[in-house]
C-alpha cells in the first residue's frame, strides 16, 4: 500500500469501531465529532503533507522493505535521520499551532527496536522479530500509533506488585500457548482515540517481584475490551457549542486529543508482544523511550512558537505598537527562547549514536536538558504572549456577543484598535494566543514526555560528577592528582 493521504487517513478511523467515552457519552464517530475532530485534523496533516518525495522531511526509506514510508514509522538508520525527525516536528508545529500526536508511536517503535534485539540477544526470544513484522505491517498500511507508557500508578512509594489494587500497573493476569491477557489502564495518552493502533509499554524499571506488570505488546484500537475515556480540555465546550472564533485554533485545537485507555482482561496474541517477564530490560526501555520523546520538543513546540511569536507581533501591529522598543525586546526574547529549545534538540540529535541492534538514538543527557528547558521556556514565552497581547485575552466577549443584533455593533466599535482592522480580526487573534497558552497547553509543556524531575534524575545520573571532580582535582593540584 502506499502512503495514504488525508482523507484516506479519515476513511481508514471510520471504518474502525473503538469505545471511545467523553462528558459521560459515547463518541461513534472520531472523525465528526466536535471534541476530536481538530486532532483527526492535526493527525490529518502529517499525512496530507507526506509526499514521496526523497526531500520531503515526513517521509523515510524503510530499512526493511527499502520503500518509501512515513518517517513516523521509521527506525533511525543515522544522526540524519535523528536531524530530519527535529526538523520535521518544527514543519509540522508551524502548521498546525498543536500537537499532531504520532511522535508518542514513533518513539515507542524506536525504542522496542531496541529492546527487542537485546532481550532476543540474552534469551534467544522471537520479541525483535515479533517487533519487525509488526512494523512492517504498519509501514506497509501507513498507520498510526499511539506509544502508551504512563499508568495511574497509585501509590507511587510503592512498586507494582505491592499496590493495594494491582491493575494500577498494566500487568499480566494469564499466559496461554497462543498468547497473554491483560489488565489495567494508560493515562493522558495523546491521539490514542485517533490512532489505529495502541503499542503498550511499562511506565518504569522494574525488579524481580515485578514480573507480570514488565509487559509490552500492540493491539488495534478497537480490539475487545479496551475502551477510552477522552480528557476535558480548557474552553473544549466551545467546540460544543459550534464557536468557530471562541476556539481559537477550530481547525486543529489544543494540544493532542488526550485520554484514558482502559484494558478490561485484553487478549494479546503472541506475535505481537515485545516483552513478558524480562523485568530488567523495563529500566532500559524506558529510558530509551524518554529520551526519544524529549527531543521532539525543541522541535515541535519551536515550531508552535512559530505561531504564537507571529500571533503577538501581528496583535502588536493590530494594537499601533510594534515600534515601541519594549515590545520588540520581547520578541526578541520569545524567538531567542523558542531558538534556543531548537539548538538543545539539533544538538541531542547530532551527538546521537549507533545501539546494539543498530538503530540511532539521541545523546541522552542532551535530550534530557532539551525537555528541562522546555518546562521552562515554553512557560517564560506564555507569559511574554500574555504581555504583549494584554488583557483582552481574559476577558473577551463571545462570538455570540459579536454577532448580536443589538449588542454587537457596539461590540465592533469598542473592540476594535487600528482603524484599518475590524475588530473581529483582532478577537480572533486574540482568542488563538488564549489557546496556546491556557492552561491545558502549558501542562502538556510540563509534564508530556516526564515531569521536570524525570529529567533531573536522569542528568544527574549521565552527567559523570566523578570525572568532573577529577578535572578540577588535577588543575587545583590535590590529591592524588597533584
Amino acid at each position: 500500500m502506499a502512503l495514504m493521504d488525508a482523507q484516506a487517513y479519515r476513511n481508514s478511523l471510520k471504518r474502525l469501531r473503538p469505545r471511545v467515552y467523553a462528558l459521560g457519552e459515547a463518541i461513534e464517530d472520531v472523525v465528526e465529532h466536535p471534541l476530536t475532530r481538530p486532532h483527526v485534523n492535526a493527525a490529518a496533516l502529517t499525512y496530507e503533507l507526506a509526499s514521496p518525495d526523497p526531500r520531503n522531511p515526513l517521509v523515510a526509506t524503510s530499512h526493511l522493505s527499502g520503500s518509501c514510508v512515513s518517517r513516523f514509522l521509521h527506525i533511525h538508520q543515522s544522526r540524519d535521520d535523528l536531524v530530519h525527525k527535529v526538523k520535521m516536528l518544527r514543519m509540522l508545529g508551524s502548521q498546525t499551532g498543536s500537537c499532531f500526536q504520532r511522535c508518542v508511536g514513533l518513539d515507542a517503535l524506536n525504542a522496542l527496536y531496541e529492546v527487542t534485539w537485546r532481550i532476543d540477544d540474552k534469551y534467544g526470544t522471537q520479541y525483535h522479530e515479533n517487533l519487525r513484522r509488526h512494523l512492517r505491517y504498519l509501514q506497509d498500511n501507513d498507520l498510526m500509533s499511539d506509544g502508551a507508557m504512563t499508568d495511574p500508578k497509585g501509590d507511587r512509594s510503592l512498586p507494582p506488585s505491592r499496590q493495594d489494587d494491582p491493575d494500577l500497573f498494566l500487568r499480566v493476569v494469564e499466559r496461554s500457548s497462543d498468547g497473554i491477557v491483560v489488565s489495567g489502564a494508560k493515562m493522558h495518552q495523546t491521539g490514542a482515540v485517533n490512532s489505529h493502533e495502541i503499542i503498550a509499554l511499562p511506565t518504569q524499571a522494574m525488579t524481580a517481584e515485578d514480573r507480570d506488570w514488565a509487559v509490552a505488546f500492540a493491539l488495534p484500537v478497537d480490539a475487545p475490551g479496551i475502551s477510552f475515556v477522552f480528557g476535558r480540555q480548557t474552553n473544549d465546550s466551545r467546540r460544543l457549542e459550534g464557536s468557530d472564533i471562541d476556539q481559537g485554533n477550530p481547525l486543529y485545537g489544543q494540544v493532542g486529543g488526550e485520554a484514558l485507555v482502559l484494558f478490561d482482561r485484553v487478549f494479546v496474541p503472541k506475535e505481537r508482544v515485545f516483552l513478558d517477564g524480562q523485568w530488567e530490560f523495563t529500566g532500559p526501555l524506558v529510558e530509551l523511550f524518554a529520551a526519544s520523546h524529549r527531543q521532539n520538543y525543541g522541535g515541535c513546540k519551536t515550531g508552535v512558537a512559530d505561531v504564537l511569536i507571529g500571533a503577538c507581533a501581528l496583535m502588536a501591529e493590530i494594537n499601533g505598537v510594534a515600534k515601541a522598543s519594549h515590545i520588540r525586546d520581547k520578541l526578541v526574547e520569545m524567538v531567542h527562547l523558542a531558538e534556543t529549545l531548537y539548538c538543545c534538540s539539533l544538538a541531542c540529535s547530532y551527538e546521537g549514536s549507533r545501539l546494539q541492534s543498530g538503530a540511532f538514538n539521541v545523546d541522552v543527557m542532551l535530550a534530557n536538558v532539551t525537555k528541562l528547558n522546555v518546562t521552562r521556556f515554553v512557560y517564560e514565552i506564555a507569559r511574554l504572549a500574555h504581555d504583549i497581547a494584554g488583557g483582552l485575552i481574559a476577558t473577551t466577549p463571545s462570538e455570540k456577543d459579536l454577532k448580536s443584533e443589538s449588542i454587537g455593533p457596539l461590540l465592533r466599535k469598542y473592540l476594535r484598535a487600528r482603524a484599518d482592522v475590524p475588530a473581529e480580526d483582532r478577537i480572533r487573534l486574540t482568542r488563538l494566543i488564549e489557546g496556546m497558552t491556557g492552561g491545558t497547553a502549558l501542562v502538556e509543556s510540563m509534564h508530556g514526555a516526564g515531569s521536570p524531575q524525570a529529567q533531573r534524575v536522569m542528568i544527574l545520573r549521565q552527567c559523570n560528577l566523578a570525572a568532573k571532580i577529577r578535572l578540577a582535582r588535577k588543575l587545583a593540584g590535590i590529591g592524588a592528582q597533584r
